[in-house]
């Protein structure tokens, strides 16, 4: 539909506009042609261009000159209806009632005078609220017809979706039947978000980076995505799950009369609770009256990157039913809800330069130097994008104009570069040949990504080393940080991870900011670490591919660190949840003398090597059973869970499989619990009977 040229073009004339401080009445004809072009790249190629946010600013601005001049109001403004237009990739099906876009509001005025609006219409003094997260993953519209579920389909244009009855079936919270004849319901349709739990995307992407592939861009765009795949076995290993926020359309019974829950928007919530759908029961508030509703949107947002699920903000609803008819609705949006939006989480910026950066691994890392952009309160300026493959994916150059997004405690990361707008001016990204701290030449395996620097005597991968050993999760040693780490490795003060235990304080006691007090402090501080456990020290040396749970692994099969060298190939494997590669890796650093010789200069130091707490548990309630945790526990902190088991002689997995003998269970249990209930072997307890067997 739109040209090079014109693309060009329209995506220019977008970034004049948002530059404007305030929109006139001479720019509506260039507002409707942009807002059109963004809606066609959204809806029908699935490939935006700009953020939801520059989107809603627009749209908004347009809405404000419409509402001031509705002389200059015409049929086919954007504000007139809902964008039309649906790929073709699976048949097309009607709404039963159209899936229209919430009115979005980024301030309180907006919600004051959402507030005002409704109770002029309405003629009531104080209008009840129900207010619920906005999940923020891919709409669906699902249909029961005599409890069985007959239809999911997409949003679409909001008219017509797309029919994904096969791929919805994939998705374990979505019940195959639900008995709404109990309610005196016939036919239903319900609205709901498909979302990825950020743990399942976490993993998913990490299983993709190690099988050299680029990473999906977020949660949202992975539920869009995952929806549309052709193959349901593929859309199963993905571990959609889904949320229902409203019971759209419903006819009743004959001879029976409909609930009476229905009468208002938080009790058909908690009907589709009750019939076994995901709800946000649990985070949903009715409040009288506007104030509360403010207070309560500003106290979530707070706690947003805490939550499993990814949320741009909080839908407020008129609660009673009898109101909302009364609101009724406009061609784009109902006049009974409106979405109060957090701050906005993608932006576009320009690309800037690229730096070449080296890890512990000697992983050759480049790094995105952007035009400073403000992403959801924080300023970024700089972004990963991963290795060669990726830039070549993503069509990275630089000058290119970038969409970039930060979700959640998600690393921001560019989505995409905009080649519609180059000049011609922009330059290819040349990844070195040879490592861009000791110039030794880079070698990159055989189905890796990553292009590597072997020499380990690098400087980069030796202070690297150093900053991951003294890190919180390794050995904790407070007070050293990255800076220290990088200032006296420059002046010669810490060569290596020995030299942490060696320190010359009083040439540190020279140094600027260094008083006797922070000296006291870091000596403390590297003393205690002396302390960790084994498990902490097996993380810290950084062993490639060694985690946290892991370590944790190794350090329960020995009694002394230095037994791995007499370990085999097979023995390694043989250990819980350790494959081939991560074997491998293990092996091949227990066989090097270069980390023998390091690992015993530690232990003449006085860092612990044997495994005390290996003849401490032996005797324990818990000796021979392996155990995993999963979802929220009622009253423990998962950490402190799992120490429970070590002590008492049990030890922790990382994953569901026939090896496991228990899934301790707590408050919005994930796919684990799923996976678990298919393993006959494996026993599904609560935190109240894990902390029986205890006693």
């Amino acid at each position: 539909m739109y040209s090079k040229e014109q693309t060009k073009k329209l995506q220019n004339e977008t970034t004049a506009l948002l530059k404007k401080k305030e929109l006139a009445p001479k720019d509506i004809d260039s507002i409707r042609e942009v807002l059109r072009f963004h809606e066609h790249r959204y809806y029908i190629l699935n490939d935006p261009l700009i953020s939801d946010f520059e989107y809603d600013q627009l749209y908004k601005a347009l809405e404000k000159i419409e509402t001031e001049n509705p002389a200059l109001i015409t049929l086919d403004s954007p504000t007139q209806r809902v964008a039309k237009g649906l790929t073709k990739d699976f048949p097309t099906v009607p709404h039963l009632v159209p899936m229209l876009s919430l009115s979005n509001s980024y301030n309180t005025d907006d919600l004051l005078d959402f507030d005002r609006k409704a109770r002029e219409l309405t003629k009531e003094n104080k209008i009840e609220y129900c207010v619920e997260p906005k999940f923020d993953g891919a709409s669906i519209s699902l249909i029961y017809e005599n409890d069985l579920l007959v239809r999911g389909a997409t949003r679409g244009d909001g008219v017509e979706g797309d029919d994904i009855t096969t791929n919805i079936k994939q998705i374990k919270s979505i019940p195959l039947s639900a008995k709404f004849s109990d309610y005196g319901l016939e036919l239903v349709e319900i609205r709901g978000e498909v979302l990825i739990n950020k743990n399942n995307f976490k993993k998913y992407n990490e299983q993709m980076m190690e099988q050299g592939l680029p990473p999906l861009a977020n949660p949202r765009n992975a539920s869009a995505g995952t929806l549309r795949i052709k193959d349901p076995k593929e859309v199963a290993k993905r571990s959609l799950e889904a949320f229902v926020y409203n019971i759209s359309y419903h006819t009743t019974l004959r001879g029976k009369n409909v609930a009476k829950e229905l009468d208002t928007h938080s009790g058909s919530l908690e009907i589709l609770w009750e019939l076994g759908f995901r709800s946000p029961q649990k985070d949903k508030r009715v409040f009288k009256g506007i104030e509360a509703v403010i207070k309560y949107c500003e106290e979530f947002e707070v706690m947003r990157d805490d939550l499993a699920y990814e949320i741009d903000g909080m839908v407020i609803k008129v609660n009673e039913v009898a109101l909302q008819d009364k609101l009724g609705m406009t061609s784009h949006h109902p006049r009974w809800a409106i979405a109060c939006k957090f701050k906005a989480r993608q932006a576009t910026s320009k690309l800037l330069g690229v730096e070449f950066q080296v890890g512990r691994t000697g992983a050759v890392t480049p790094v995105a130097k952007l035009e400073p952009v403000a992403i959801g309160g924080v300023t970024v300026s700089s972004i990963s994008i991963h290795n060669e493959d990726y830039i070549k994916e993503k069509d990275l150059r630089i000058g290119d104009s970038v969409l970039i997004e930060r979700a959640g405690d998600v690393i921001p990361q560019i989505v995409k570069s905009l080649p519609e707008v180059r000049t011609g001016r922009e330059k290819k990204i040349l990844f070195p040949n040879h490592c861009p701290v000791c110039e030794s030449k880079l070698f990159r395996e055989e189905g890796e990504a990553v292009w590597r620097c072997v020499n380990i005597e690098c400087p980069a991968q030796v202070v690297e080393r150093i900053i991951h050993f003294t890190s919180k999760d390794a050995m904790d040693i407070r007070g050293f940080g990255d800076a220290n780490v990088r200032k006296f490795y420059a002046l010669g003060i810490l060569k290596d991870i020995p030299g942490i235990y060696e320190l010359n304080y009083k040439k540190i006691g020279e140094l600027e900011g260094f008083g006797e007090r922070s000296i006291t402090n870091l000596q403390t501080a590297i003393s205690n670490s002396k302390k960790q456990p084994l498990h902490r020290l097996i993380y810290a040396l950084g062993i490639r591919f060694v985690g946290e749970t892991t370590a944790k692994t190794l350090a329960h099969s020995v009694n002394h660190l230095l037994d791995f060298q007499n370990y085999s190939l097979e023995d390694l494997q043989n250990l819980e949840d350790i494959g081939p590669k991560v074997g491998g890796s293990i092996y091949h650093f227990f066989r090097n003398r270069d980390n023998i010789k390091m690992i015993r200069q530690l232990e003449t130091l006085g860092l612990k090597l044997k495994n005390e707490k290996k003849e401490h548990a032996k005797g324990g309630n818990l000796t021979g059973q392996s155990f995993l945790f999963t979802g929220t526990l009622p009253t423990l902190k998962r950490s402190d869970a799992e120490e429970m088991v070590e002590k008492n002689g049990g030890t922790l997995l990382s994953g569901v499989s026939s090896k496991l003998n228990y899934l301790v269970v707590g408050e919005d249990a994930g796919s684990k619990l799923e996976k678990a209930k298919k393993i006959n072997s494996v026993k599904i307890i609560s935190e109240a009977e894990f902390l029986k067997m205890l006693n």
